[in-house]
């Protein structure tokens, strides 16, 4: 029986055990559900009789109940944080009685206590930018990432997704990030365990192994007063994911589970086998006519499938004893929508938060792992499926793998594209990677002075990726080499050891006032072990060997931190942070960098001239400065000198005997951190019971001691060029964010929610020395050889595009190398690329929507993109007469675009490529109903869902995607539109 057969017969089994304990459950003398305006479950709400003194906590679907509830009269009580108490008398006479609650949003929702760096504070006492967004409010649908849950949700978080790859994940950028060489994701920081930087092998997308079901809220601290407690990691911002905890009350069981078909949302419009033929035959040779096939083939047909997925998730919790606790279990299964693309992932958390001594010492121990297994498929089958002449067939008898391939007398063609399913069956490309995570924390009030807590937080991160990459002899792809393996297998181990007091004081008085005060230490190790195998051949012979057998790369982080916050009769609230990092990537006389930061809160709504302001509910003006830091992307060691190992190629011989040379890299040994130093104001207001709420930022930040690579004069280092902290950046932005609820009756509800960023950010140096015209070239494209279509140049934002400006014919058509004299000298050369446009968009929006009529439910989310550019590299590199009628004695396909440039040869560098890829998506759209109490005598729930992700695209952009983080769209694995069923069960 195999792995996966396996897994199947373990999922049957458990929802055989769900069933059983199903038909044992009897119902409560009282039961029931509770929800929110909109009739959305209220999981972890508190219910009480208060005559009994009897508690409990509502399940995911919003239920709880009481057993053996004596013959009486009583009285329920609801509460939960951030919504007005609700009670509900009924009355017991033997039989079960069943009650629905609601609950309003509290007009006080600013006393709702959130998590913040190293704690917790009351919403309304924030001096910092944050966004808080909870299980309520996430994306639904087939979610398989975590970040997936908000996106769209937080004014000033742009997630832009990586591909439709399964668990491919996306990138995340706060405040567009505040650097140009080095890391620009946020700190990712799960129950206390801050998660190291950078990816896993054998795995797309780190934060996929982590299971979106397990998360209970997300928050999103923006400015560096929020993020300041953090230090040498917070430049790009920090996102603090809290999971879900055991609640009181007897064992409540969930079980969710979500099947799914994706399609192909879109695809490249590329010529048909007839406009091919027609093409070549108009324009090439009687010889080149002749290579002509009879078939017609669409290559995309052939590459991509209908793929199903299904996520299942079981938990329980509830306290044993004076035990509260939380298990959960879950299994993905997903399926890409590229032929042969598979990953399943298995994961399991526990939550164990008991508390001893009088409620003097609460522990948190958390710990969650995950095993994750794929079969990637060869993303080159997609640019080869756009290229692949359609007029030939799929198959023909051949050695190699009987698939139709272009030949070079009695060998594949070198020049040629390799037949795309060939490329996909012909190749093996398996990985494992498991991951675990988790932490103690052990909070302590000391008896004899219960407000002074005493914390310790010991956390760790480690995992594994390994995997095996086999093609055979007999491939096309590797026929040069006899075929290949490949396997790699690497360790990363991140410890994480913290330490901190907290003092917290309310003094009574004439002027109430409040002191909370925090001082600590952390430890931080992160190690990674690589290990190096040779490359063989098909035939187990050695192909190349590695220079070294494995790569340990390790560095340390210690920390010093501390933070004040005092509240003045509740009106002014003052708080100052500072961090100190001492980082084992930098020299001992650039080790450490101090981080303060300083913020102002006046609530203005408790001043007496807001006294009569009855429609106000809230208002808040926060200001507040800081600076932070950045390290991730220096590499360790960085100020040190080195030497690399030459290439086989590269060797000297003495006697019979070959030897490698060293050779010395360039260095700086005064490489130093990056910082970011922030201003923010920010408004936060609520109108009519705070049915009309939101914020207001704005904000500046200025980035010091950029990462540049600059040229230096000859034989002062290793190179003429160095790495080294001679750049400077700004950025500024204005976030917006409006919350309404403008229908609430008791059985419909309507509620908008609308978030809107601008952001513009330019660089203001880039060199030692004075130099307006000195730029960075980046953004490589395809077609070409050492061809980059941006740059990093003063007064510009970075990846700027620098492209020659395109004239035209009357109609429309591109003259073809034709280009406007910029500089008006006469000539056409580099020096008239023309500055223009950027990859980052000005303006972003989402948009969220959701009705709620008696138990039905219908919730929509839409993000929008508005002037952010896209150069298409899979046109300008294909669309083109050179690239069809190949000069090399093969025909390629192209897209539809060659009929209306014509071109003969690559025009690479024309801003004719260069399109304007604002965009707006709906991303989800989903209807659900709560069918209730499945069976008389039981307290089990059902909620029935249905949705669909991806709905609809609108753009000018003519590629297969509008939204490309890097702004170059060459070989995008397309995003599916996915239809989904699920079903939630809760008792």
């Amino acid at each position: 029986m195999n792995n996966y057969s396996i897994k199947r017969l373990l999922m049957l089994s458990g929802l055989l055990m769900v069933s059983a304990v199903l038909a044992y459950a009897q119902s409560g003398a009282v039961s029931g559900r509770i929800t929110d305006q909109q009739l959305v479950p209220l999981e972890g709400a508190s219910v009480s009789i208060q005559e009994l003194g009897l508690t409990a906590s509502t399940s995911g679907t919003g239920e709880f109940s009481f057993a053996d509830v004596p013959n009486g009269t009583y009285t329920l009580v609801a509460t939960f944080i951030g919504y007005e108490a609700a009670t509900q008398t009924v009355a017991v006479s033997g039989q079960p009685v069943r009650v629905s609650i609601t609950m309003v949003t509290s007009a006080e929702s600013l006393e709702e206590v959130v998590v913040i760096g190293y704690g917790t504070q009351r919403k309304g006492e924030l001096t910092g930018s944050m966004t808080t967004v909870t299980t309520k409010d996430f994306q639904k649908g087939a979610i398989t990432t975590p970040e997936q849950l908000i996106s769209g949700k937080a004014a000033g978080v742009q997630i832009t997704p990586n591909g439709g790859r399964p668990g491919a994940g996306s990138t995340i950028r706060i405040r567009a990030g505040a650097s140009l060489n080095a890391s620009n994701d946020p700190l990712i920081v799960i129950d206390g365990v801050p998660l190291s930087g950078g990816g896993i092998d054998g795995s797309p997308n780190a934060l996929g192994l982590i299971n979106p079901n397990d998360i209970e809220s997300f928050t999103i601290l923006k400015d560096a007063n929020a993020t300041a407690i953090y230090g040498s990691r917070a430049s790009n911002g920090v996102i603090l994911i809290t999971t879900k905890k055991g609640v009181s009350g007897r064992p409540r069981v969930s079980f969710s589970s979500q099947n799914s078909v994706a399609t192909l949302g879109r695809r490249l419009d590329v010529l048909s086998a007839d406009q091919l033929r027609s093409y070549v035959e108009a324009n090439g040779s009687e010889a080149q006519v002749a290579q002509l096939g009879t078939e017609d083939v669409d290559w995309q047909d052939v590459v991509y499938r209908n793929a199903f997925a299904t996520d299942n998730n079981l938990s329980v919790s509830g306290t044993s004893g004076f035990l509260p606790y939380r298990v959960s279990v879950g299994y993905l299964r997903q399926d890409g929508i590229l032929q042969r693309d598979e990953m399943d992932r298995t994961s399991a958390a526990i939550s164990l938060s008991p508390k001893f001594f009088d409620n003097h010492l609460k522990v948190d121990l958390n710990l969650k792992g995950s095993m994750q297994n794929s079969m990637y498929a060869n993303q080159g089958a997609i640019f080869n499926a756009l290229q692949f002449d359609p007029t030939h067939p799929i198959h023909e008898e051949n050695a190699f793998g009987n698939f139709f391939e272009w030949m070079q007398g009695d060998i594949p063609h070198p020049l040629a594209p390799r037949n795309p399913l060939g490329l996909i069956e012909l190749r093996d490309d398996d990985a494992r990677v498991n991951r675990s995570f988790g932490n103690v924390q052990l909070d302590y009030s000391f008896h004899f002075l219960p407000e002074l807590h005493a914390n310790v937080n010991l956390g760790y991160d480690v995992s594994r990726g390994k995997g095996d990459v086999f093609v055979p002899a007999h491939a096309a792809q590797n026929f040069s080499t006899q075929g290949t393996q490949t396997r790699y297998l690497t360790d990363i181990s991140n410890k994480v050891a913290e330490f901190y007091l907290n003092y917290g004081k309310t003094f009574e008085g004439n002027v109430r006032s409040n002191l909370d005060v925090t001082a600590g230490y952390g430890y931080y190790d992160y190690k990674t072990t690589r290990n190096n195998y040779p490359t063989l051949r098909a035939d187990g012979s050695v192909l190349s060997t590695p220079n070294f057998p494995f790569d340990i790369p390790q560095n340390r982080l210690i920390s010093y931190y501390g933070r004040a916050i005092y509240t003045l009769a509740d009106k002014y609230i003052l708080s100052g942070t500072l961090r100190t990092d001492g980082s084992s990537r930098f020299s001992p006389e650039n080790r450490w960098g101090v981080f303060p930061s300083a913020g102002f809160t006046w609530r203005l709504k408790n001043e007496a001239f807001f006294a009569d302001a009855a429609n106000l509910s809230s208002l808040n003006l926060r200001l507040s400065y800081g600076k932070t830091g950045q390290q991730d992307g220096i590499a360790n060691y960085s100020y040190l000198a080195n030497y690399y190992l030459s290439t086989g190629e590269s060797q000297y011989q003495l006697g019979n005997n070959f030897y490698q040379s060293y050779s010395p890299i360039a260095y700086d040994q005064d490489i130093r951190w990056e910082s970011t130093a922030t201003y923010n104001a920010g408004l936060d207001y609520g109108f009519l019971n705070n049915r009309i709420s939101g914020t207001v930022d704005v904000y500046y930040k200025k980035t010091e001691d950029l990462l540049s690579v600059i040229p230096i004069p000859v034989g002062t280092n290793f190179s003429n060029l160095l790495l080294t902290n001679v750049g400077n950046m700004e950025n500024t932005g204005v976030e917006f964010n409006i919350n309404t609820i403008p229908i609430q009756q008791d059985d419909l509800t309507w509620e908008v929610d609308f978030n809107f960023t601008y952001n513009h950010n330019k660089v203001t140096n880039l060199t030692a020395v004075d130099d307006p015209n000195y730029f960075t070239e980046v953004g490589y494209i395809e077609g070409g050889t050492g061809q980059n279509v941006q740059v990093h140049t003063v007064g510009y934002s970075p990846f700027t595009y620098r492209l020659y400006k395109q004239v035209y014919h009357e109609d429309g058509t591109p003259l073809e190398g034709v280009y406007e004299d910029l500089d008006g000298n006469g000539l056409i050369n580099d020096l008239d690329r023309n500055l223009y446009k950027s990859p980052l968009p000005q303006y972003i929006l989402g948009f969220s929507t959701g009705v709620a009529y008696k138990r039905w439910n219908i919730n929509t989310v839409l993000r929008a993109n508005i002037g952010n550019y896209v150069y298409d590299n899979i046109t300008s590199n294909m669309a083109v007469r050179n690239n069809v009628i190949n000069p090399a004695g093969i025909i390629n396909n192209a897209p539809v675009d060659l009929l209306h440039s014509n071109f003969q040869t690559n025009r690479a560098m024309s801003d004719y490529y260069l399109h304007n890829a604002s965009f707006l998506r709906m991303d989800n759209l989903s209807l659900s109903y709560n069918v209730g109490r499945l069976f008389t005598n039981s307290s089990a729930n059902l909620l029935i869902s249905a949705n669909v992700q991806n709905v609809f695209t609108v753009s000018k952009y003519d590629g297969i995607d509008p939204e490309v983080q890097s702004g170059i769209d060459n070989r995008v694995y397309p995003r599916p539109r996915t239809f989904v069923l699920g079903l939630n069960l809760g008792f």
